[in-house]
């Protein structure tokens, strides 16, 4: 199946998204049928706003972000992340541009930490890298608050469940944005700049704006890709299997 493109999926959003109040209605009171028919309907909203988020690297991200009732709301997305415990094992550290020189320091420290014989015009890349977006936001994962028995593979599964529903809610609000991490979200630098613990983990960075270019969908994966089911005597085999 041929990609689509970004203009066509956005326009469907778009459209869609006008529909999605009635379709939130629907469900308080009518017949099966018109709540199976609504079910579909939001099912289809769905899908079109996974399908039509994409990665826009930072430096095509640009002004406007977003103002301070749709940051509130894109970021109250992540809150409806599986939590096992209700540990609430993540958090988002906000970099307004005020703050970026900090970070572009460290940037540049970390790059030096590496490779001592930098070059001036290497350590300037690496600070620029700081200012890109309008929107910036650090995603730490704190592996050792509350229950010991919930591990960090299950915190940063919920740290993935909340990075994603802020990315679709950004897209929703026809927001670009991109993760990046790097060797630097290692360097004690920039651990101390976050204030980061011994059992805290910075994850990656969020990037958020306009998008003024973009490259053309990607062919995503077909569920068939990566999908496999576990038989009585073949052991695991690909492909959903029977019904």
């Amino acid at each position: 199946m041929a990609p689509r493109s970004a203009d066509s999926s956005m326009a469907d959003l778009s459209a869609t998204q006008a529909s999605a109040g009635v379709v939130r209605g629907v469900f308080a009171h009518s017949p099966a049928a018109v709540v199976a028919a609504a079910a579909t309907e939001l099912a289809d909203l769905a899908a079109t706003l996974m399908q039509s988020r994409q990665t826009i690297l930072p430096k095509r991200l640009a002004e406007p972000g977003p103002d301070a009732a749709q940051l509130q709301q894109i970021l109250g997305a992540a809150a409806c992340a599986p939590d096992h415990g209700q540990l609430l094992p993540w958090r988002f550290v906000l970099l307004p541009l005020d703050a970026r020189a900090l970070l572009a320091e460290q940037f540049a420290a970390a790059l030096l930490e590496r490779d001592a014989a930098a070059l001036p015009e290497q350590l300037e890349q690496a600070r620029e890298k700081a200012f890109r977006s309008p929107c910036l936001m650090l995603v730490v994962v704190d592996g050792a608050c509350g229950d010991p028995e919930i591990d960090l593979a299950e915190r940063l599964l919920s740290a993935g469940c909340a990075v994603q529903n802020l990315l679709l809610m950004a897209t929703a609000l026809g927001f670009g944005s991109a993760l990046t991490s790097g060797k630097a979200l290692k360097a004690n630098g920039l651990r101390r700049l976050f204030g980061l613990g011994d059992g805290d983990q910075a994850l990656c960075f969020v990037s958020i704006g306009t998008a003024h270019s973009r490259k053309p969908a990607r062919l995503r994966p077909q569920a068939a890709d990566y999908v496999s089911h576990l038989t009585p005597k073949q052991g695991v085999q690909p492909g959903f299997g029977p019904p």
